[in-house]
Parts: C-alpha cells; structure tokens; sequence
C-alpha cells in the first residue's frame, strides 16, 4: 500500500482544509515547491496536489506552482482540482502531470471521463468525495443525492486507473478513517481505491490495510503536517506484510 504525501494549494500557499470548508485553513507553507521536496526527501514515492481554488471556480488556479513542482521532482504527481476539460487534462499531461483526478466529471459529464480514459489509459482517476453517504462535487460546495455505490456501478464502459475516495466529514480532522465506507468502496469498485480523509496515527494505517488488497493506496496530509505521523514510518507500514484484523 503506497503512502501518498498530500499537498492542497489556495492562492499559491500550501494549506489544509477542515473539511473542505476554505475558510477554514491553516497554512503551513508560502513554498509548496520546497514542502514538495521535503516530503520527497523523508522517501516519498508519490505526491498528492490538490488546487483548491480551481475546484471552486472550475479551472486551474495553481498551475505556475504544480508545475514548477514537476519541473524540481524526481517522483510523480498525481493532480486534482477544477479539471473540467480535455485542454487541461492534456496540459497536465503534457507538463508531466502522472494522474489527473476528474471528480466533478463523474457526476455532470460521463463523456469527459471516457475520452480521458481513452486518450490516457493508466493516467486518469476518479474523485469520489463523500459527504453523509452522498457524493459531493464542485470543490465540495455542492452534494448531490447520488450515493458513491451507484456511481461505481455505472462505470462498466470506463476504465480509470482507480478511485480516490474521500470522506469529508473526516477530512482534516484527525479522527481517524472511515472504515466501514472504505470497506464499502473496496467492495463495490471494480477499480483499485486510493483512501483518503481523516488518517492520523500508524494504527490508522494497519487498519486500513486490513480491509484488503484493493486499497492500493492511502493519502495522508494533516497527521504529516502536525506531526502525528513521522512519514517514513507510514512508509515502512505501507510495505509491511502485517495487517489489522478486518
């Protein structure tokens, strides 16, 4: 299970959201670029980048940062947040952007998702952000009534190289994962989950792990960021062969 360092950006500055709400911040760098480093210095084999502001308006308003952050890192990235269209995920792409993270298109346009996964196959994920059981889009300013379940069912003539599942109630707040909604979504996808939201300690992880092989992956930014995880030793839990009981 890789362990992802999370970057989200608002207004160029490296910050973290309690869930999702944007004036609800704490910022803990004016230098993303060199926080990127930092994270890929501790053993980092992936980074997370979230453009906050472009999940709002709907396109890119960090871009100048994300991509002097390909041009200094050795890692890929994986990159969310306002992309609506194929000229952005063609410019991500083209910059050397690993992963683009369509979230709002799963739910307003189903076309957007099958021409990306088929111009990129291996390089576009899915972003299901969840709030009280129902998916939430638009930078999480806006919940639908369509359940996560139903969604991942519709996607038979699609093939992403996975699904980001977050929960948002979790989300910044160090309480820890949403099990039981992880269990549901590594059941339900047909597609590798990438967990994220709420993760805050190392037994976190462990249980995580624990639900299984589908959840190739699991995102982790505030716990890094006050220290309540050390991230070489999240790393080293990743590897392990050891897991939680289910």
């Amino acid at each position: 299970m890789v362990v992802i360092p999370a970057i989200d950006l608002k207004d160029g500055r490296c910050v973290r959201l309690r869930q999702g709400a944007m004036d609800q911040e704490t910022r803990y760098s004016d230098d993303p670029v060199g926080m990127a480093l930092h994270w890929q210095a501790l053993g980092a084999a992936f980074l997370h980048v979230v453009d906050l502001n472009g999940a709002v308006d709907g396109r890119p308003k960090n871009a100048p940062s994300i991509e002097a952050m390909v041009r200094r890192l050795t890692i890929p990235i994986q990159v969310g947040g306002g992309i609506r269209n194929m000229a952005t995920i063609r410019h991500y792409i083209s910059m050397g952007v690993r992963r683009v993270i369509l979230g709002t298109a799963v739910l307003e346009d189903m076309k957007l998702i099958s021409t990306a996964c088929e111009e990129f196959p291996s390089q576009i994920l899915l972003g299901l952000d969840v709030r009280n059981g129902s998916v939430a889009l638009r930078g999480w300013t806006t919940v639908s009534q369509v359940a996560p379940e139903k969604i991942l069912s519709s996607l038979s003539t699609v093939s992403p190289a996975g699904v980001v599942f977050t929960d948002i109630s979790r989300d910044g707040m160090l309480k820890g994962p949403n099990l039981p909604a992880l269990q549901s979504m590594a059941q339900a996808s047909p597609f590798p989950v990438i967990a994220s939201g709420g993760v805050t300690g190392l037994a976190d992880l462990q249980a995580i792990k624990g639900l299984g092989k589908k959840i190739t992956a699991v995102i982790i930014g505030k716990a890094l960021y006050e220290g309540t995880i050390d991230l070489a030793a999240a790393i080293k839990v990743g590897l392990s062969e050891e897991v939680a009981p289910c």
